[in-house]
């Protein structure tokens, strides 16, 4: 968004005034802004700092986790540290401890952001600049009528910014006012609790003002309000901030969600699609890139195709995901999922595959599963999830040419309207066996080549004959150094759909003993993604009798339904789904869980602990039949050599059956599905998953306590300011 109003000078000391920078370094800092109080009693001015907001708080695509951005579905350290995506990260690595001083691994940072002194750069610099558009909006002689409407909305970001602070930290320093840049405004953390209640407060604030006024798309309503409060309440009420089981809160978040849904829907929210799944989910599919007023988006970040980075560079504001997933013989990265969320989807009929292990109260499928072939009879969302070796991809490469013009070798497809993704790989070099070696080649150019690639939230051409991206192979699109980045997407972001409204009720009413109302919205989500009545919509018929059973069956349809949209590090944390929750000796009591859950969240879910698990990669290679390659030149491709044809493409737009076992049928004679076994000890032993307990409520980086002489440091975390002393403040204790 177009920043027409400057008003806080860069270099402000920290914005929260946490700081202990010395007297000099204040003196010197003493201007901090050239806004005027009466550019809020202009309608322009005000909106203008509040479209300002907005470029400050809105979530991105365009980097990984940070303080500022939550997790979009990448390979970044939260998805890494899920069952998403293979390998290990410092949250993960049995070999790693973050440290909170200034030896070791450095616990990554999302309380304060890396240069505490620049103002646009941390939380509380954002903290600041809404409480100052809160400030001088309220103050200003505006009606009142607008006054609210653009407060609602700055106060609906200051939620949110507390909100990802808390998610991480529990408790933090609660600053409603604009404080002043000096050691005296210092501000301790407040508790966990206050901080919900902080949150809650705000979020109720923003929807009584917003309530019955009409928004631009992509603006905050009085629905978003409500739906990211049913999101922080949840959050309450699960395992990480009620070690007692309290179902109290649940009761009470329950009256209150369910209330509020009513007046969500009246904002005009609701499931995108709901009555016509389409083929084969389809509609599920065309969520993510409809160009129109989508009632599925209730928080959501637009953009736009502009490469113009001349005058105002934030102008320019791109949808980095399409660019991301693609093959990189299309141009993109070509992320690549885990086995063990491939294995772990339902099948045909709603049902865990026969081999899972993970959630041992929710039923098994009669139908037959090979990991070899996991592409048959699969959940309809599988296949608009995830994209395998002989399966259609279109892309429309409009005028701008097609993928050659990038690299003349890579395969053109009908300037991609044809797009078939071929990236088994081929040996030409070492043991074809061995899960270590690394020499091979990719089918069709590919250099990053794989079993299977990350499809979710694609602008799909065979669903969109108009996407909203711009294919630019030849370098028009070049930006920041240069490089080509052929997909140029405007399609939206939504940080929070309609769907997680429905699921953060269900698990509220589940956990307030309605399991009936609870299974009530995993149908309309499963009816949404082609289930039917007939069978229940795939769900177990005792989960209107067993809580635990019922929590268990939401858990994991959030696992599906929000598979690569960044959820799942958040709910794994929230519900301890790493150890279940046991209790550390350092631990204070109020981290002993107890009530509902007994003991272990793990044991009351039925779900196996992530904790000493491992999350493999694999690959298809041509079969052993076929031979090494001479080297390792694109086109010495062994199955091609011997002239075998392959398949036509698997088209979702047609029925699946016939299609899905001709492929197997070929995959059986020519391929062979193998194993990538990264992260290992020096003496190749293979690694497990361990997450520290303490992991659950970061500890404050060496940097913010140094920043922050006083500030409390969290329990389990070395502080840096008291001798590397273990912290004293929990963020359980009220």
């Amino acid at each position: 968004m177009k920043r027409t109003y400057q008003y806080i000078g860069l270099a402000l000391v920290t914005a929260l005034g946490l700081s202990s920078c010395s007297d000099k370094f204040l003196e010197d800092k003493k201007n901090y802004g050239a806004v005027g109080e009466d550019i809020y009693n202009y309608e322009a001015g005000a909106q203008g700092r509040i479209n300002d907001l907005y470029g400050w708080c809105l979530p991105t695509t365009q980097s990984d986790l940070n303080w500022k951005n939550p997790s979009v579905g990448k390979s970044d350290i939260a998805g890494q540290s899920t069952e998403e995506y293979g390998g290990f990260t410092s949250f993960t690595d049995p070999e790693v401890t973050m440290s909170s001083t200034t030896a070791g691994t450095a616990v990554v940072d999302y309380f304060g952001g890396d240069d505490l002194e620049n103002v646009q750069s941390n939380t509380f610099g954002t903290i600041r600049n809404i409480n100052n558009a809160i400030q001088g909006i309220t103050n200003s002689t505006l009606s009142q009528e607008l006054k609210d409407k653009l407060l609602g909305q700055a106060y609906f970001f200051r939620a949110w910014t507390y909100y990802k602070l808390v998610k991480w930290y529990g408790g933090v320093p609660i600053v409603k006012d604009v404080l002043p840049a000096t050691p005296a405004a210092f501000t301790q953390r407040s508790s966990a609790k206050e901080c919900f209640e902080f949150i809650i407060d705000d979020l109720n604030t923003s929807a009584r003002m917003l309530e019955g006024k009409t928004m631009d798309y992509g603006r905050i309503t009085a629905g978003t309000a409500l739906a990211l409060k049913g999101r922080v309440l949840t959050l309450w009420c699960s395992p990480m901030f009620n070690r007692k089981g309290d179902q109290t809160r649940y009761q009470e978040a329950y009256t209150i969600m369910k209330e509020d849904l009513a007046k969500i829907d009246a904002c005009g929210y609701g499931l995108y699609g709901e009555g016509d799944p389409g083929t084969n989910a389809s509609t599920f599919a065309n969520m993510f890139v409809t160009k129109d007023r989508n009632p599925e988006a209730v928080f959501v970040t637009l953009y736009n195709k502009l490469v113009d980075f001349s005058g105002y560079a934030d102008a320019v504001r791109n949808n980095r995901w399409e660019r991301d997933i693609r093959p990189d013989n299309a141009g993109g990265g070509g992320l690549k999922p885990s086995k063990a969320i491939v294995d772990l989807f339902p099948m045909s009929d709603g049902k865990l595959p026969a081999t899972a292990s993970t959630y041992t109260k929710l039923e098994k499928s009669d139908k037959d599963y090979d990991e070899r072939y996991p592409f048959m009879d699969r959940d309809p969302r599988f296949y608009r999830t995830f994209a395998f070796p002989g399966f259609r991809w279109a892309y429309a490469a409009g005028d701008n040419g097609d993928a050659t013009a990038m690299d003349s070798r890579n395969p053109s497809y009908n300037n991609g309207k044809d797009y078939v993704l071929w990236n088994y790989v081929w040996f030409y070099g070492g043991d074809p066996v061995d899960p270590e070696n690394n020499s091979y080649r990719g089918a069709d150019n590919m250099s990053k080549p794989g079993g299977v690639l990350v499809r979710k939230k694609s602008d799909d051409y065979d669903i969109n004959s108009s996407p909203l991206y711009d294919y630019r192979p030849d370098g028009q699109g070049a930006n920041n150094g240069g490089y080509a980045v052929p997909f140029i997407s405007a399609a939206p972001y939504m940080e929070l759909r309609y769907a997680e409204v429905l699921l953060n009720l269900a698990e509220v009413a589940c956990g307030a003993g309605d399991m009936a109302y609870a299974v009530e919205q995993l149908q309309r989500i499963r009816a949404r993604a082609g289930y039917t009545a007939d069978n229940n919509y795939g769900l177990q018929s005792n989960l209107t009798g067993d809580q635990a059973a019922c929590m268990s069956a939401i858990l994991y349809e959030r696992q599906i339904e929000f598979a690569f949209e960044g959820k799942r590090f958040d709910d794994m944390r929230r519900w301890m789904l790493f150890d279940g929750g046991v209790k550390p000796a350092w631990a204070p009591d109020t981290w002993q869980l107890s009530g509902i859950w007994g003991s272990n969240t793990c044991t009351w879910l039925g779900f196996k602990p992530f904790n000493g698990q491992r999350c493999e990669s694999f690959i298809y290679k041509i079969n052993d039949a076929y031979g090494m390659a001479s080297d390792d030149t694109y086109d010495k491709d062994p199955l091609l050599a011997a002239k075998t044809e392959r398949p036509e493409g698997v088209n979702l737009t047609q029925d699946l059956a016939d299609q899905l076992a001709a492929l197997k049928t070929w995959y059986e004679a020519n391929l062979t599905w193998q194993l990538r076994q990264s992260g290992r000890y020096s003496d190749h032993s293979l690694k497990t998953i361990y997450f520290n307990p303490r992991n659950y409520f970061l500890g404050l980086k060496a940097n913010v306590s140094q920043k922050n002489v006083g500030i409390y440091q969290t329990v389990g975390w070395e502080d840096v300011n008291n001798g590397g002393a273990m912290g004293t403040f929990d963020p359980l204790a009220e």
